[in-house]
C-alpha cells in the first residue's frame, strides 16, 4: 500500500500557535461589525444626537467616485472615500476583510456552514475565471454614472447592507422580540422606537431580503461569492490595490508546493503560485496557514515575478462591458417614468428631495432616509412607482403614515445630497423661509365617489380634523340632507384649497375609507420642480 501523501503529513501535524494575525483582522472585523450595527441602531431608532450614523457610506469610495461622475462634484462628506483609497494603496483590499460589514457577513456564514474537509478547500479557494464579472459591473456602473444614470447602489456592498437591515432585518428582529414570553412590550418600544410608533412594515422588502438570502446563501457553494464574483466596490479596490506598497509576497525558496495556503484563502488569490493582489484582501489566513513561513506581508520588490498586479481581465471583455454600459443608460431612461413630462403621481420624494434628475443621480438606495424615518412614511420604491432607475429609491406612502410637520431626519442621514439637509423652519416656511412658503411633497385630491359625506350622505370630518397646516387647507361647506329614512342629517362636506396644502399625507393616512382611501395625495405641485405645479397662482397669504 502507498504511504501517507506529503499534504496528508502535514494536515497531521500539530497545528502551530501562530494565528496572531488572523486574531487581529477577527479583532477587526468585530469592532467595524459591531460599530455599524450600533450606528443602523441608533438611526432605526431616530437616536441620532450628532452621531455620524452615515460614515461608512460616506467612507466608500464607489459611492464617493459614482456621484462625482454622474454630479460632476463630491458631495459634502463623502471625501472620507478617500481614505479608503489612501489605505488600499498602503496594504491592498483591507478594506474587503477587515472593515466592510457585507464581507465579515458573508465570511462568517461561509465558515458557519463550511462542512468541507481542508483538501475539498483547496479546489474551492482557487482562482476561477468567472471571477473577473465583477470588474465588468464595476465597468458598467461606472459609464452608466458618467452618463447620468447612477445605480451603483443595487450592488454595492455597504449599500445593500444598510437597505437589508433597514427593510429587512431589523423589522424582522423586532417582531421576533415581541414574540419572546415575558418580555415587556413597553421596553421593546422604549428601546426601538420614538414614541407611539408602533411596528414598521416595508413595501417590497421580500425581494430585498430574499435577495439578501440568495447571495448570503450562496456562500455555502462558493466561499465569498458575492465578494469574489459581483462586487463593484471590490473590483474597484481590486484595481487600485495594484499599487499597493505592501502586499502578500511568496517566498519560492521555502515553498514546498503543500498547498496548505489555499485552506482559507477568501479572496482566491492564488497564493501558492503567483499571488494575484488585485485579488487578494490581505485576510493573512495564507500566512498563518504556512507550515514554512514561505509567505509575508511585506513591501513591493522582495519577489515582482511571484506576483501579478493586474486583474484578469481582458480588453476584448472589458470592451464588451463599457457597450453594455453605454446601451444602459438609454434602456433605463425610455422606461419614462421619472421624466418630469412623464411621471408616476405616486412618486412622491421625502421632503428637501431635489428635482428628480438630479435626485437620481445622487441617489444610492442606501435607504438611510427610510430607516430613521420615525413614522414609517418613507418606503423603499417599486418597479411600479419608479421603474429600474428609481427602484429601491425612497417615496411616500401615505396609505402606511404620514410624513410629520416638525421632522427633518431624512435630510440629515442622506450621504449624497440626494435629500438636501433641511431645517423646520425651512420645512414649514417660517422666519427666514417666510418668502418661499413651506416645502410642498404634492397636493391632495378628494374621490367624492367614495368620500362618506359626498357620497353616502354620511357625516365624517376627518381629514378636516385633521388637517394640520393654518390655515387649513381641508375646509368644509355644511348642507342639510334628507336620508332614506327620512332623517335630517347635516353634513360637512369637505374640499380642498390646493395653494395650502403641503402634501404631509394624513389625511390621506387617517381616511376611514380604508379599501382605497378618499382623499389622496399625489407628487403634482411638488415644490422642488416648477413642471410638476398645478399651474395655478397661489391665493395662499403668508402668514407673517
Amino acid at each position: 500500500m502507498s504511504g501517507p501523501t506529503p499534504v496528508d503529513e502535514l494536515l497531521s501535524k500539530p497545528v502551530r500557535k501562530k494565528l496572531r494575525l488572523t486574531n487581529v483582522r477577527i479583532a477587526s472585523q468585530i469592532f467595524f461589525f459591531g460599530g455599524f450595527i450600533l450606528l443602523c441602531w441608533l438611526t432605526w431608532t431616530s437616536r441620532l444626537e450628532g452621531y455620524p450614523v452615515s460614515r461608512i457610506l460616506e467612507m466608500d469610495p464607489l459611492v464617493m467616485i459614482s456621484t462625482m461622475l454622474s454630479t460632476g462634484y463630491v458631495y459634502r462628506y463623502l471625501g472620507w472615500g478617500l481614505l479608503v483609497l489612501g489605505l488600499t494603496l498602503l496594504a491592498g483590499r483591507v478594506f474587503c476583510n477587515w472593515i466592510c460589514p457585507y464581507g465579515t457577513l458573508h465570511q462568517f456564514i461561509g465558515w458557519l456552514f463550511n462542512i468541507h474537509k481542508t483538501k475539498d478547500n483547496f479546489d474551492r479557494n482557487r482562482y476561477l475565471d468567472v471571477y473577473y464579472f465583477k470588474y465588468a459591473l464595476l465597468t458598467v456602473f461606472l459609464i452608466m454614472s458618467a452618463m447620468g444614470a447612477l445605480q451603483i447602489g443595487l450592488l454595492d456592498p455597504i449599500c445593500l447592507m444598510y437597505r437589508s437591515v433597514a427593510t429587512v432585518i431589523a423589522p424582522t428582529f423586532d417582531m421576533t422580540v415581541e414574540q419572546i414570553p415575558g418580555v415587556d412590550p413597553l421596553w421593546i418600544d422604549n428601546l426601538k422606537f420614538a414614541p407611539g410608533v408602533s411596528r414598521r412594515v416595508f413595501v417590497g422588502s421580500f425581494w430585498i431580503g430574499l435577495m439578501l438570502l440568495i447571495l448570503v446563501g450562496a456562500n455555502v457553494y462558493v466561499p465569498r461569492f458575492f465578494c469574489r464574483v459581483l462586487c463593484p466596490l471590490g473590483a474597484l479596490l481590486g484595481v487600485v490595490s495594484r499599487f499597493s506598497l505592501f502586499r502578500i509576497n511568496r517566498d519560492v525558496h521555502k515553498c514546498t508546493d503543500c498547498d496548505l495556503c489555499l485552506t482559507r484563502c477568501e479572496g482566491a488569490a492564488d497564493p501558492q503560485a503567483a499571488v494575484r493582489v488585485s485579488e487578494c484582501f490581505s485576510c493573512m489566513n495564507c500566512i498563518d496557514d504556512c507550515p514554512e513561513d514561505a509567505l509575508s506581508f511585506s513591501m513591493v520588490g522582495l519577489d515582482t515575478k511571484q506576483v501579478q498586479l493586474k486583474p484578469d481581465v481582458s480588453r476584448r471583455r472589458m470592451l464588451f462591458s463599457g457597450i453594455i454600459g453605454a446601451l444602459g443608460y438609454p434602456l433605463i431612461k425610455i422606461h419614462g417614468k421619472n421624466t418630469n413630462e412623464n411621471f408616476s403621481p405616486m412618486l412622491i420624494r421625502p421632503p428637501g428631495s431635489v428635482e428628480e434628475n438630479e435626485f437620481l443621480e445622487k441617489c444610492i438606495k442606501c435607504d438611510q432616509c427610510i430607516n430613521v424615518c420615525p413614522t414609517n412614511v418613507l418606503q423603499p420604491a417599486t418597479w411600479a412607482e419608479g421603474g429600474l432607475e428609481g427602484l429601491w429609491t425612497p417615496v411616500m406612502n401615505f396609505d402606511i403614515s404620514h410624513c410629520q410637520l416638525k421632522c427633518t431626519l431624512c435630510s440629515e442621514v442622506c450621504p449624497t445630497g440626494s435629500i438636501r439637509k433641511i431645517t423646520v423652519e425651512e420645512k414649514l416656511g417660517k422666519g427666514e423661509f417666510v418668502e418661499e412658503g413651506p416645502i410642498v411633497l404634492g397636493t391632495a385630491f378628494f374621490d367624492r365617489g367614495r368620500c362618506l359625506p359626498h357620497a353616502m350622505d354620511i357625516p365624517c370630518v376627518v381629514c378636516e380634523e385633521v388637517c394640520p397646516v393654518s390655515p387649513k387647507a381641508i375646509q368644509t361647506v355644511d348642507e342639510e340632507v334628507k336620508d332614506v329614512f327620512g332623517e335630517i342629517t347635516l353634513l360637512n362636506k369637505p374640499f380642498m384649497v390646493p395653494d395650502l396644502c403641503i402634501g404631509c399625507g394624513i389625511c390621506q393616512a387617517e381616511c376611514p375609507v380604508l379599501d382605497d382611501r378618499a382623499v389622496y395625495v399625489t407628487a403634482v405641485g411638488e415644490s422642488r420642480s416648477d413642471e410638476r405645479s398645478l399651474l395655478l397662482e397661489s391665493r395662499a397669504k403668508s402668514d407673517k
